[in-house]
């Protein structure tokens, strides 16, 4: 071979350090190599297939537009061909020189400063293709170009010294690249290994994917298909691939945009929640790609850590990665990506709630801690995702779920207020005094059953201008009470008893005032505003943590109650004993309506005393 047609060109200083900073510390996971170069094959491919529109002198025109894979166990090789568009002797040096270019000062600089511009990069011979010598002993690309005339050539380095081009003749269309591996590298001369990379990252690669003969790539990238094109047995086949499901999914949301970037997604939510029974928190669900190539099965940061229940693929042509594809450094970018996808998942489910309630009413029944979790930690969707929240309410039959919307809709004219009780269940709300004033005047209130309902409405506070407001508030004004049977106590009565009660229950009470919000019952415990709730203090409890001690309440009392009026009445000196005893009764009843009352020993020892007097 004459030194006529072999080009020696050593590495000049910058192309050694980028080489090192590739094989040494850019990529965390050196399979990386297998994505990088059939990444570039494919591109190759889809660059021939465009110039073949105008272009009708094509070298070799009948080649099969594919990429081949073979391995070699015993060699320790690896080969990869594309039929692509291949490189003429000028190209490889500039492609596979692409770090050699004048501007390789700056792009270093850039590069350890953390530039998203390295980005640029992706998806062209150049970084990409260099990451083969983390694993490569010394590695040959045979190619030809589609130019008829082109040189047969084979470009060769061992990623040290630097590189050679010479002719060789009987080239194929495309590059055709020969992988020596290294001794330790040698478990990526393994079929199996091959293909478990391939099935990872190159799944939806456009192209046939062949292994020893043998297509590995079957599923196709559905997202990048109009959804007229798309069967719901497609879906559903696809949605089983993507989340490793056996069931079909309860609603998708297949999504294309063009601007403020582009965007093709395809996201399912699943038929169960299996947080729901145990099993741990889910990771991310929704795998993130770029042109089809896989970047991160489980990206966090990207959707909203509620939404980690959705499954499926989200890709976008405009995304700022490091030259490994590891990596999104444009935060602000990535965050838009992510809030256009939530928008349209919540738009979608609200939809869906309207369209099929019964439907939507069963999702929320198994999802309905994600939608809480979003409402009380995500500020940006928060009134979106509240219109999402159902429960059952005062006036609806036990498990049958309303929103916020059909809440409103009942309201009485000049409501000002949403109210709500959280308690362990609904015949717990139905049983306390807490109702009673609510039911007297007409008034919707919501039940809330879950711990994490405490911070749905401390995070919502309103809804549509709205307060929310719990029904067991100490400051409550409801207006008068409607006519009940019985004569209410004087007002002189009235003052002298709650001076009674408080001096007889001691520190136990903050206070004790006369109310007209109950109907039925003598008296109801009130926490003043900033306290924790009995919800939370038994949540607490459960965590083996402290919770404050014992609740400070309001008694309120209702003067009407024959109860409270045969009290009043009664002769209280200071040898009746039976009195300060119905007293702590009242106070103890009431506590434990409110579920504030942690310790019953006492109060069933005075039970016993109190029905020792009364026979």
């Amino acid at each position: 071979m004459s030194n006529e047609t072999i080009t020696r060109q050593p590495f000049q200083a910058e192309v050694r350090q980028l080489l090192d900073i590739v094989i040494n510390s850019l990529y965390t996971d050196r399979e990386i190599f297998i994505r990088e170069l059939v990444s570039n094959a494919a591109d190759s491919l889809e660059k021939l297939r465009h110039l073949r529109l105008t272009e009708t002198a094509v070298f070799q025109p009948d080649q099969e537009p594919q990429i081949e894979i073979a391995t070699d166990e015993e060699a320790k090789t690896i080969t990869i061909i594309d039929y692509g568009i291949g490189m003429t002797r000028d190209e490889l040096v500039q492609n596979l020189g692409t770090i050699a270019h004048s501007g390789t000062k700056a792009f270093l600089q850039n590069l350890e400063a953390g530039a998203s511009a390295a980005g640029n990069v992706i998806g062209r011979f150049g970084v990409g293709f260099y990451s083969v010598f983390m694993v490569a002993e010394k590695v040959k690309v045979f190619t030809h170009s589609w130019r008829e005339a082109a040189e047969h050539l084979c470009w060769s380095s061992d990623g040290c010294g630097g590189y050679e081009i010479e002719e060789v003749p009987e080239q194929s269309r495309g590059c055709r690249i020969v992988i020596q591996l290294k001794e330790e590298h040698a478990e990526f001369a393994m079929p199996g290994r091959i293909k478990t990379i391939l099935e990872r990252y190159s799944n939806f690669v456009p192209f046939p994917i062949l292994l020893a003969g043998e297509r590995v790539n079957h599923v196709e990238a559905l997202w990048l298909k109009n959804k007229s094109e798309v069967t719901g047995e497609q879906y559903n086949e696809f949605y089983k691939f993507v989340a490793h499901a056996w069931d079909e999914p309860r609603y998708r949301l297949h999504f294309s945009a063009d601007a403020p970037l582009v965007i093709n997604s395809l996201l399912f939510v699943p038929k169960e929640n299996p947080e729901r029974y145990g099993m741990g928190q889910m990771e991310p669900g929704v795998a993130l790609y770029c042109r089809r190539v896989l970047i991160d099965p489980k990206p966090r940061g990207l959707l909203p850590e509620w939404l980690r229940f959705v499954k499926g693929v989200i890709d976008s042509d405009d995304l700022p990665l490091n030259i490994s594809r590891e990596s999104m450094q444009d935060s602000a970018l990535v965050q838009k990506l992510g809030d256009v996808l939530t928008k349209r998942m919540i738009k979608m489910l609200e939809a869906e709630s309207k369209n099929e309630t019964e439907k939507y009413d069963d999702f929320f029944k198994a999802f309905s801690r994600f939608i809480k979790e979003g409402v009380a930690v995500d500020d940006k969707h928060r009134d979106a995702l509240a219109k999402l929240l159902r429960f059952e309410s005062s006036m609806t039959e036990p498990g049958v779920l309303t929103g916020f919307d059909e809440y409103l809709s009942r309201a009485k004219e000049g409501q000002k207020e949403i109210y709500y009780l959280v308690a362990a269940s609904r015949s717990a709300i139905e049983a306390g005094p807490y109702l009673e004033a609510f039911r007297a005047r007409g008034l919707e209130v919501i039940f809330l059953y879950e711990p994490i309902d405490e911070y749905v409405v401390s995070s919502l506070t309103e809804v549509a201008e709205k307060r929310l407001v719990s029904a067991s508030s100490d400051d409550l004004n409801l207006g008068d009470a409607p006519p009940t049977e019985g004569e209410a106590l004087s007002e002189a009565d009235t003052t002298a008893l709650c001076e009674w009660l408080k001096t007889t229950l001691g520190s136990s009470v903050e206070s004790v005032r006369a109310g007209t919000r109950l109907v039925n019952s003598p008296a109801v415990a009130l926490q003043p505003d900033g306290q924790m709730s009995p919800q939370m203090r038994a949540m607490m409890k459960a965590m083996n943590q402290d919770s404050g001690g014992l609740a400070k309440v309001i008694l309120e009392i209702n003067p009407r109650h024959a109860l409270i009026r045969k009290l009043a009445l009664r002769d209280k000196s200071a040898s009746d004993e039976l009195a300060p005893m119905i007293a702590e009764q009242i106070r103890d009843n009431a506590l434990i309506a409110a579920g504030l009352l942690d310790t019953p020993t006492a109060m069933l020892a005075r039970m016993e005393k109190v029905l020792t007097a009364a026979l």
